[in-house]
């Protein structure tokens, strides 16, 4: 019965399917499983990554965001325009600056969604196109290439440096590491704090939540407020990686991130899901990403998997909520009937 329960278990399902897709991969060609492959593999989806924090939070708490590339975006193009024109800074004012930024905006998602009663996905939909319309409106589409160095500096940084089989040198990359440190931090917040517990209640039961004392308006603008820091520090790293500012480059790409969430068990109705299941969640699809490459395999078959992958996911979690509710109501019967035969008895 353990072992049953253990393989319902999301994240087992998760471990399995990337071993599986790793030995295969690796059988058709040999490089995938090397180090350099994997640092490299792990560096190309940090963006991804980082943003996929902020979204399990998001539908954790019962909510929805898709404005969070626009948010990024502008924010990222907005920083670089303000360090080049001051001509100085470092990589930490940069963040704080970008991570204020990014808050300001995603409150703005919050307030909105909380105080108005309006539908999240309606809600961030419009920002969405509110906050890269105006962004392109005042850039005219303009690319940044001459970007401050310290953005280079902060990509190139490594922790740990490694010599590979033909001489070249590989590592940790900063960004990666920081992405794994701001997970364990989101863990231990969402699992161990009032504020993180709230955000499971919120999305279990708002309701309930608001019954048994959660502030649901400190809870949905804390949620947003984090959603548009981490957009805005993604967006940092998102510059310092591609060394250049293009207007276009990440917004677009928030259903691979929801599609990652999903896939990690993040139920889109919210109060459940993990920061682990996500992290397991992104490595499917950059596993899945880099086979393509390595296999020579059109990209466009990326397209393909994320769709079927959200589709999936969301069937598995509509079928596991289904179960738990039948379950639910099996035992509420059997309980109600064994009282009655105990009041029979009687």
């Amino acid at each position: 019965m353990h072992i049953t329960k253990l393989l319902r278990r999301r994240e087992i399902v998760l471990v399995a399917l990337i071993v599986i897709l790793s030995v295969a991969t690796h059988a058709l060609n040999p490089n995938f499983l090397s180090l350099e492959n994997i640092t490299d593999l792990l560096k190309s989806f940090t963006v991804l990554g980082i943003f996929s924090l902020g979204v399990v939070m998001v539908i954790v708490s019962g909510g929805f965001d898709v404005s969070f590339t626009a948010i990024a975006q502008v924010v990222q193009y907005a920083v670089v325009a303000l360090f080049i024109h001051t001509g100085g800074g470092n990589i930490y004012f940069a963040v704080a600056v970008a991570i204020v930024f990014g808050t300001l905006l995603g409150l703005a998602n919050g307030a909105i969604i909380h105080y108005y009663r309006m539908p999240a996905i309606i809600v961030t939909i419009a920002t969405q196109s509110l906050y890269y319309g105006i962004m392109y409106v005042i850039t005219q589409g303009q690319l940044i290439y001459d970007i401050p160095g310290f953005f280079w500096e902060f990509a190139d940084a490594r922790v740990g440096n490694f010599t590979g089989a033909h001489g070249g040198s590989f590592g940790l990359s900063l960004p990666t590491f920081l992405w794994f440190i701001l997970g364990v931090i989101l863990f231990f917040f969402l699992s161990y704090t009032k504020l993180g517990r709230s955000v499971y209640a919120s999305g279990g039961n708002r309701i309930s939540a608001e019954r048994i004392g959660f502030n649901l308006a400190r809870t949905t603008l804390f949620v947003y407020g984090a959603m548009g820091a981490i957009a805005a520090f993604a967006s940092i790293v998102h510059v310092s990686l591609v060394q250049a500012v293009i207007p276009n480059s990440i917004v677009g790409s928030e259903m691979q991130v929801i599609a990652a969430v999903v896939l990690g068990g993040a139920s889109v109705t919210g109060g459940r899901g993990t920061v682990l299941g996500t992290f397991l969640g992104v490595l499917v699809f950059a596993i899945l990403s880099n086979s393509l490459t390595l296999l020579k395999i059109s990209s466009y078959y990326y397209d393909v998997f994320t769709g079927l992958i959200i589709l999936v996911s969301i069937t598995a979690n509509a079928i596991q909520v289904k179960r738990q509710k039948s379950q639910r109501i099996r035992v509420q019967i059997d309980e109600e009937h064994e009282a009655a035969k105990v009041g029979a008895a009687y």
